[in-house]
C-alpha cells in the first residue's frame, strides 16, 4: 500500500553508496511536536507502520496523530489499524486457514468473480512442524520411523498444503522434518528490517508479523514486533485487511544483575512467567530493559519471549542491540543485511546502547537475575513455579487425595511408584533454540554416563530439536552420543510432546496406569503443561530445563528432592547427586565455539526442497481446490454456506440452555484438544463410521481440516470438568430437558434439532493457552451463541468475535457461583438487537420457571467498532466476502 505521506516524513538512508527510502520518526516528531524517543519501542514501531501505510482511508492522519500522543497515563478509546509485513503459520493452524481461503475462492467464483482475487497480499510462510508423533524412541532408527509414519498419516493434508503452495501467490511451505516454525523463523526467516520496491525506490522499514501460533512472540527476541492471532483474523490480514486494536498498555520489565552458577534461561523464564501472571499483564505489551540485558544472550531472550502467552501478555519485546547483530551474523545472515539493520535502526531510534534513554511505561516490573533459582512449573499450569528442592512436597500436596486413595503399584517392567516419570522429553523451541541449554543437558548426560548412571526403564525418552542445526552442533561438541547413551536419541525435528504428540506409552505401563489410577508424571522442556495436553495418562506434567529433564529421567520420579537426594548410584555403589554431575557455566561457555555460521547456512540452503516423499506428492495446479467428498482430513468448511448478500442484525438470545458450566483457567486445550482422539469419543465414533480404523485416527490437531471431527471434539478434553456433569470427567454434560448425561456433542445436536440456543458459563481467564481458532469454530458449530465468563484471554476472545460468538463478561466481583446460578436455568439476554456497542451492559434473566428467576447484567466484550462490524456480519469471513462483493479488488 503506497503512503499518501501527507506529513512529508520521507527520508533517505545511504548505505555503501546506495540510497534507501524510509519514513522518519524524527521528522514526524518535529512536525507533530512530540518526543518520540521517550515512547516505548513497540509504540514507535506501530507509529512507523501507520505512517508508512497512511492512505487516507484505512490508515489516516488522525490515527497517526492519536498514537503519537501515547502516554502512560492516557487511556485510548479509539482503535488503530496495523498492517503486518508477513504471516507465519504451522500446519495445525495452517490447514484450516488454507481451507477457509479455498472456500472463499469458491464463494467468489459462485458470485461470478475471479477466485484469484482471494490471494495473500503479503508473504506467508507455513512450516510443517506439528504433525510428527513420538511413536519410536530410544534407538537410532527412531527419527526415520517417526518421519515415515508422519508422512503415511498426513499424506492427504500435505498434498493440500502443496496445492496451496502452487496455487496461491506469496505462500511458501517448509516441508516436514526441518524444524519448528518459531525456531526456523528465528534462525532463518526473520531479517529485523524489510525492504520493498516502490517504483525506482527501495523502501526499508521494521519487520513486523503475526502468526497462527501464540508462541510467535519468540521473534520479539530479535526486536521484531509480532504476536499470535487466531487463524480467522490472520486470513483477513493476508487479504489486505488491517488488524484493529486499542493502543496497548506497555509494561517495562527491568532486569538487573546476573544469573548465578547452575541457573538456566529456563529457570529465568519460569520465574518471569510467575511474576507476570501475578502482576496481571493480560493483553499488555512488555518491553525488557535494564543492565541485566547485557547478561542475556539472544537465545536466552528467545527463551523468554517464547513464553509470552504463558505470561498472558501480547508481546515481550527486546531491543535491537549489538547482541542482535552478532546473532544475525552467527546464524548466517550476510554482512550487508546486518549493516542495513544497524543503519536503519540507528536512524529510527530503534537501536539500543547503554546510553539509550529509558522510555516511559504504563507500569513496571523488576527482577534481579541473581535471585533466580533452579525450578520447574506444574503440575498443570506454566506459571505455577516450584523450586527444585520443593517439588517433592509440592507433588504430594497437589495429588494428596490420589496418593492416599491409590497405593503404589508393582508392574512387570519394574517397580513403579507414585510420581514415576513415564515421559522425559527435550522438546519445544522454547529451549531447543538455546545452545547453552542443550550443551548443559549434553554435558550432564556425559557426566552421568561416566558415572555409570542410566535412565530408569519405565521412562519414555525423546530429543526433538526445533531445527536440524541442533544435532549438528551437539555432534560437533561430542555430546550427541552421550545423550543417545541415555536414550535421548533424536526422534523428530518438530513440535512433539509440548503439543501433545508424545505418542503412546509402553502398553504394560499404560494398562497399569489406567487400571490403578497411578499418578504418572511427565517432565518436558516445553512451554505448556495444561491438563490432558502432554498425554492422557500423565496427571502430573512439569516444565523444566533440558538438563533437569535428563536429571528426572535418571531419578525416574518427581517424588524426589534433587537438592538432597541422589539421582542414583554409580559403579562403586556410591550415591550420585545432581550437584556432582551438573556442568559449570565455564564448561558450557567453552563449547560455544562449536557454533559457526556455516552450520546454519548449510542446513537452511535447501529448506524448501523436502525429501522424496514431499516431492512425490501430487502437484495440482488449479485455482479452485478439488474437494474430495470422501476425505476424512480436508473438507470444505461450512462457515460460508448460505451466506446472505448483506448482514442481518443480531437477535436477542431467548430461552437458551447452558451447554457447559466451567470454572477458572479453562484453556483452549480444554475447549479444542490437540492430542489423541479416543476411540469411544464422538470424534472417534465418527471416524470409525467413515471406515477409519482406530490406529489411523491421528490427532485432533491433524484433523483440523475436517469440521466434522473438530466439532465433535469441541469441549472433548479428557480432563474437562463440567459442573453440569459433576460425577464425570471429560466432554460430558446433562441434556437438561430429559436430565440425561450425554456427550457435549450429542447434547448440542439434540438442542440444535429443537432450535434451542446455547450459552457457556465460565470463570476467570477463559480461553488461555494456544491461539486455537477451532476453540471458537467448534463453539459456533455446536450452536453456542454467547460465552459468559469472569474474564477472557486475549486471543480466544478475539477468535470468538471472529466467528460471530458473543463474549460477555460478568460485572466485576460477580460470577455464576455468587449469583446462585446452577446452570439448569433458561437464560434470556436482551439488548443485543438494538444499539449494540462496545462495553454495553446487557440484561440477563436466568429462570428456573415462570416464578423463580434472577436478573443480572453483563458487559459486551466487543472491544472496538471493527469487532462490532465482524460480529454483525457473523464473523470475519462473511465480512471480508461481503466486502469483496461490494468491491471485487478487496
Amino acid at each position: 500500500m503506497r503512503s499518501a505521506d501527507t506529513l512529508q516524513t520521507r527520508a533517505v538512508l545511504k548505505i555503501d553508496g546506495q540510497k534507501k527510502i524510509y519514513f522518519s520518526l524524527e521528522k514526524l516528531a518535529r512536525e507533530l511536536d512530540f518526543e518520540f524517543i521517550r515512547l516505548p519501542l513497540s509504540i514507535r514501531i506501530l507509529l512507523e507502520n501507520l505512517l508508512r501505510n497512511e492512505d487516507g482511508h484505512m490508515v489516516t492522519r488522525d490515527h497517526i496523530e492519536a498514537l503519537a500522543q501515547w502516554s502512560p497515563a492516557r487511556q485510548e478509546n479509539d482503535e488503530i489499524p496495523f498492517l503486518p509485513g508477513r504471516v507465519l503459520m504451522q500446519d495445525f493452524t495452517g490447514v484450516p486457514a488454507l481451507a477457509d481461503l479455498a472456500a472463499m475462492r469458491e464463494a467468489v467464483f459462485r458470485q461470478g468473480g475471479d477466485p484469484r482475487h482471494i490471494n495473500p497480499r503479503i508473504p506467508v510462510h507455513l512450516v510443517i512442524d506439528h504433525s510428527v508423533q513420538v511413536d519410536a524412541y530410544g534407538s537410532p532408527a527412531a527419527l526415520a520411523i517417526n518421519a515415515e509414519k508422519e508422512m503415511e498419516r498426513n499424506h492427504e493434508r500435505y498434498a493440500f498444503l502443496k496445492w496451496g503452495q502452487t496455487s496461491f501467490n506469496n505462500f511458501s511451505a517448509v516441508p516436514p522434518a526441518r524444524g519448528i516454525c518459531h525456531q526456523v523463523n528465528l534462525e532463518y526467516l526473520a531479517g529485523v528490517v524489510m525492504t520493498e520496491q516502490q517504483g525506482r525506490d527501495t523502501l526499508v522499514y521494521p519487520e513486523t508479523l503475526i502468526g497462527l501460533d501464540s508462541h510467535t512472540t519468540m521473534i520479539n527476541a530479535l526486536g521484531i514486533l509480532g504476536w499470535g492471532v487466531g487463524g480467522i483474523e490472520a486470513e483477513a490480514v493476508m487479504l489486505g485487511r488491517p488488524i484493529y486494536f486499542l493502543p496497548p498498555r506497555v509494561i517495562g520489565f527491568e532486569l538487573t544483575g546476573n544469573l548465578t552458577e547452575g541457573v538456566t534461561a529456563t529457570d529465568l523464564v519460569l520465574t518471569i512467567t510467575q511474576m507476570s501472571r501475578d502482576k496481571g499483564v493480560v493483553g499488555d505489551f512488555i518491553e525488557f530493559y535494564g543492565p541485566g540485558l547485557a547478561a542475556l544472550s539472544l537465545p536466552d531472550r528467545a527463551t523468554i519471549a517464547n513464553m509470552t502467552p504463558e505470561f498472558g501478555a501480547t508481546v515481550s519485546l527486546f531491543p535491537v542491540d549489538e547482541k542482535t547483530l552478532d546473532y544475525l551474523l552467527l546464524t548466517g545472515r550476510s554482512e550487508q543485511e546486518v549493516e542495513l539493520v544497524l543503519a536503519y535502526c540507528s536512524a529510527q531510534g530503534l537501536f539500543h546502547t547503554s546510553s539509550t534513554p529509558r522510555p516511559l511505561y504504563s507500569d513496571t516490573l523488576s527482577l534481579d537475575l541473581a535471585t533466580v533459582e533452579p525450578c520447574l512449573a506444574g503440575p498443570g499450569r506454566p506459571h505455577d513455579r516450584i523450586p527444585v528442592g520443593e517439588l517433592k512436597t509440592s507433588f504430594s500436596l497437589a495429588f494428596n487425595k490420589e496418593l492416599s486413595d491409590t497405593p503404589n503399584q508393582s508392574i512387570s517392567i519394574s517397580r513403579l511408584d507414585q510420581g514415576a516419570v513415564v515421559i522425559a522429553a527435550i522438546t519445544s523451541c522454547t529451549n531447543t533454540s538455546n545452545p547453552a541449554a542443550l550443551f548443559d543437558a549434553g554435558l550432564l548426560a556425559q557426566n552421568a554416563v561416566k558415572r555409570g548412571l542410566k535412565v530408569k526403564p519405565w521412562v519414555k525418552t525423546s530429543l526433538a530439536p526445533g531445527s536440524t542445526v541442533v544435532t549438528e552442533y551437539l555432534a560437533k561438541a561430542g555430546l550427541l552420543s552421550d545423550l543417545e547413551a541415555l536414550g535421548f536419541h533424536p526422534v523428530a525435528y518438530g513440535c512433539t510432546t509440548c503439543i501433545g504428540n508424545s505418542g503412546p506409552l509402553d502398553p504394560e505401563i499404560a494398562r497399569q496406569v489406567n487400571e490403578s489410577g497411578l499418578v504418572a508424571a511427565a517432565v518436558l522442556s516445553g512451554n505448556r503443561n495444561y491438563e490432558g495436553r502432554v498425554n492422557a495418562l500423565t496427571r502430573a506434567n512439569y516444565l523444566a530445563s533440558p538438563m533437569l529433564v535428563i536429571a528426572y529421567a535418571l531419578a525416574g520420579t518427581v517424588n524426589i528432592d534433587l537438592e538432597n537426594e541422589p539421582l542414583g548410584r554409580d559403579q562403586e555403589n556410591r550415591p550420585v547427586f545432581l550437584r556432582d554431575i551438573r556442568p559449570s557455566r565455564d564448561e558450557i561457555s567453552a563449547l560455544m565455539s562449536c557454533l559457526t555460521p556455516d552450520l546454519f547456512s548449510e542446513r537452511y540452503q535447501d529448506i524448501y526442497q523436502g525429501d522424496d516423499n514431499w516431492r512425490n506428492l501430487p502437484d495440482v495446479r488449479q485455482d479452485l481446490y478439488p474437494w474430495e467428498p470422501e476425505s476424512t482430513y480436508v473438507k470444505k468448511p461450512p462457515f460460508l454456506t448460505g451466506l446472505t448478500p448483506s448482514a442481518q442484525e443480531p437477535e436477542d438470545i431467548v430461552s437458551a440452555r447452558v451447554l457447559a458450566m466451567l470454572g477458572d483457567g479453562i484453556t483452549t486445550d480444554h475447549i479444542s484438544p490437540a492430542g489423541a482422539i479416543p476411540k469411544d469419543s464422538p470424534a472417534g465414533q465418527y471416524l470409525l463410521s467413515q471406515g477409519v480404523s482406530a490406529g489411523e485416527f491421528n490427532s485432533y490437531g491433524a484433523r483440523r481440516g475436517n469440521h466434522e471431527v473438530m466439532m465433535r471434539g469441541t469441549f472433548g478434553n479428557v480432563r474437562l470438568k463440567n459442573r453440569l456433569a459433576p460425577e464425570k470427567e471429560g466432554g460430558w454434560t446433562t441434556f437438561l430437558p430429559t436430565n440425561e448425561i450425554m456427550s457435549i456433542y450429542d447434547a448440542a445436536m439434540a438442542y440444535k434439532k429443537d432450535h434451542v440456543p446455547l450459552i457457556v458459563l465460565a470463570g476467570k481467564d477463559y480461553g488461555s493457552g494456544s491461539s486455537r481458532d477451532w476453540a471458537a469454530k467448534g463453539t459456533l458449530l455446536l450452536g453456542v451463541r454467547a460465552v459468559v465468563a469472569e474474564s477472557f484471554e486475549r486471543i480466544h476472545r478475539s477468535n470468538l468475535v471472529a466467528m460471530g460468538v458473543l463474549p460477555l463478561q460478568f460485572q466485576p466481583g460477580m460470577n455464576a457461583e455468587n449469583l446462585g446460578l446452577t446452570g439448569q436455568e433458561f437464560f434470556s439476554i436482551t439488548g443485543i438487537h438494538e444499539n449494540l456497542f462496545p462495553g454495553k451492559t446487557l440484561s440477563v434473566r436466568a429462570a428456573e420457571n415462570e416464578i423463580d428467576f434472577i436478573t443480572f447484567s453483563v458487559i459486551v466484550r466487543l472491544d472496538s467498532a471493527t469487532e462490532m462490524n465482524y460480529f454483525r456480519h457473523g464473523g470475519i469471513l462473511p465480512y471480508v466476502l461481503r466486502q469483496y462483493h461490494d468491491s471485487p479488488v478487496l
